[in-house]
C-alpha cells in the first residue's frame, strides 16, 4: 500500500505483516513510536499477538528470547543505551540460536547523553553474534523487516535491522508499505528448528566448557558466513515478488568508471548520490557503495564491487576511539590483495546527529578524488572549540588523521 507514513509507523505495519506471536515493548528514543504503534494495531484489532509491556530493556529481550524458545515468532525494538542494557541478553539470543527480529533505531551511545542519531550502539554489538542489516531510507526499512524474518527464521538466528534514528524514524516519505496478503505468500508461518516443551523438557544454554567453546565459537562463524548467500538470495526472492530491491548484501551507484568510491553505511547514502550526481556532471569518476549486511561482511561482494577503484573512502557514523574506522577494518581485509595500488581513507561524519550536508561531503569527496585525504578524518570539526579546550585542559593538538602526534 503505498502512502505518505512516519518511518517508524511504516516498520510497525510491516512488522505487523509478519503477524509475530510476541511483541516485548519498552520505549526509549527514537524507537518508542514503532512499539506504540505496535500497541495501538493490537488494541484496535488489526494484530493479535502477546503484547508485553516490560519493566526495561533486558526484559525485553528475556522475554523475546523466553517466546522464541518456546516457539513463538518474536520481535523487539530498542536503540542506543537500550541496546547496551540489554547485552548480556543480546548475546544469549545469539548463542541459543534464536530467530529474533529487532529493530536497532540508531542513536549515539553516552556519556555525555546524545539522543540524536550515530550508528555506535549496533557498531559496539558487532561481535554478539546477530546479523546487521541496515536501511538506506524508510522503504528499505520496511522492507528489511519482511526479509528479516525469512532470514532469521531459516537459518535460526536473530536479526537486528539497523535504522538511522530520527533522521528515518520520525521522517514521513512516501513508502509502498507490504501488505499483509503479500507477506503471508513470501513468509512462511513460522516452523522453529528447536522448542522448548514441558512434555519434553531439556536444558538450553547450559555451561560448555573449555573441551568444547572453541567448536561453539566456530559453528557461529561458519553460520554467520552461510547466512551471506541466504541474505542475497532472500533479498532477489523479494524483489522479485515485491518489484523492488531493497535487500541483499550491498547496492551499487554509479562505480563503474569511478576511480574513487565512497562506502557508506544507512540514510547518508541518499545524500552521497546526489552529490556523486552533481560530480560526476564535473567529470568526476566517482561512486558509491551502500552496505546493506555489515554483520555478516560481505567480502567477496565488496571486493567484487571495489574492483576497479583507485581510492576508497570509508564514511563512517561511528569510529573506535584510539583507532579509527570500524567499517575501515573490513575493508583493509578486502583490499588487502591490492595494497599499493589503492588507498584507503576514513571520514567520520554525522556523530550525535550532527548534520551531515551536500557541501561538506562534496568538500571532503574532492579532497579524496586528488588524493589530498589522510588516513583519517573527522568532518567539519569545530577547531576554535578544541583549541579552546586543549588550551584549558593541557592535552596536546588534536590529531585528524590516523597518525601519532
Amino acid at each position: 500500500m503505498l502512502c505518505e507514513i512516519e518511518g517508524s509507523k511504516a516498520v510497525a505495519a510491516a512488522v505487523a505483516a509478519c503477524r509475530p506471536g510476541v511483541v516485548c515493548a519498552y520505549p526509549i528514543s527514537p524507537q518508542t513510536h514503532i512499539v506504540e504503534e505496535l500497541s495501538r494495531l493490537v488494541k484496535v484489532g488489526e494484530l493479535e499477538c502477546e503484547y508485553v509491556n516490560v519493566e526495561s530493556e533486558f526484559a525485553a529481550q528475556s522475554v523475546a528470547i523466553g517466546a522464541s524458545a518456546v516457539g513463538a515468532r518474536a520481535y523487539t525494538a530498542t536503540a542506543s543505551q537500550g541496546l547496551l542494557f540489554m547485552v548480556e541478553a543480546v548475546y544469549n539470543a545469539a548463542g541459543l540460536g534464536l530467530p529474533i527480529v529487532m529493530t536497532v533505531a540508531n542513536r549515539a551511545i553516552g556519556a555525555p547523553i546524545n539522543i540524536w542519531n550515530d550508528q555506535s550502539d549496533t557498531m559496539s554489538q558487532r561481535d554478539c553474534g546477530w546479523l546487521q542489516l541496515f536501511a538506506g531510507d524508510n522503504q528499505e526499512a520496511a522492507d528489511l523487516h519482511v526479509q528479516a524474518f525469512r532470514v532469521a527464521e531459516e537459518l535460526s538466528l536473530p536479526v537486528m535491522v539497523c535504522m538511522d534514528g530520527f533522521v528515518l524514524t520520525h521522517a514521513v516519505e512516501r513508502v509502498d508499505v507490504p501488505e499483509r496478503e503479500q507477506v503471508d505468500a513470501f513468509l512462511p508461518p513460522f516452523s522453529p528448528v528447536q522448542r522448548l516443551d514441558p512434555a519434553d523438557p531439556v536444558t538450553i544454554g547450559a555451561m560448555v566448557g573449555p573441551e568444547a567453546f572453541t567448536e561453539v565459537r566456530y559453528l557461529a562463524h561458519t553460520k554467520q558466513v552461510h547466512a551471506l548467500e541466504v541474505i542475497e538470495r532472500v533479498g532477489a526472492e523479494f524483489a522479485a515478488a515485491f518489484g523492488r530491491d531493497s535487500g541483499g548484501l550491498l547496492h551499487t551507484y554509479r562505480t563503474q568508471g569511478a576511480e574513487t568510491i565512497v562506502v557508506a553505511l544507512g540514510s547518508v547514502t541518499g545524500t552521497l548520490k546526489d552529490v556523486i550526481d552533481t560530480m560526476r556532471e564535473g567529470g568526476i569518476p566517482i561512486g558509491l557503495v551502500s552496505l546493506v549486511s555489515f554483520r555478516p561482511f560481505p567480502l567477496r561482494a565488496m571486493e567484487k564491487a571495489l574492483a576497479g577503484a583507485r581510492r576508497v573512502v570509508s564514511l563512517e557514523r561511528a569510529f573506535s576511539p584510539g583507532r579509527g574506522g570500524i567499517v575501515e577494518e573490513d575493508l583493509r581485509r578486502v583490499l588487502w590483495r591490492r595494497a599499493g595500488s589503492v588507498t584507503l581513507s576514513t571520514v567520520v561524519a554525522g556523530l550525535g546527529g550532527r548534520d551531515i550536508t551536500s557541501t561538506g561531503l562534496r568538500a571532503v569527496l574532492e579532497r579524496a578524488c586528488h588524493g589530498e585525504t589522510g588516513e583519517l578524518e573527522f568532518m567539519d570539526l569545530d577547531h576554535a572549540a578544541l583549541a579552546a579546550h586543549t588550551s584549558q585542559v593541557g592535552h596536546p593538538e588534536p590529531v585528524t588523521q590516523g597518525e601519532p602526534a
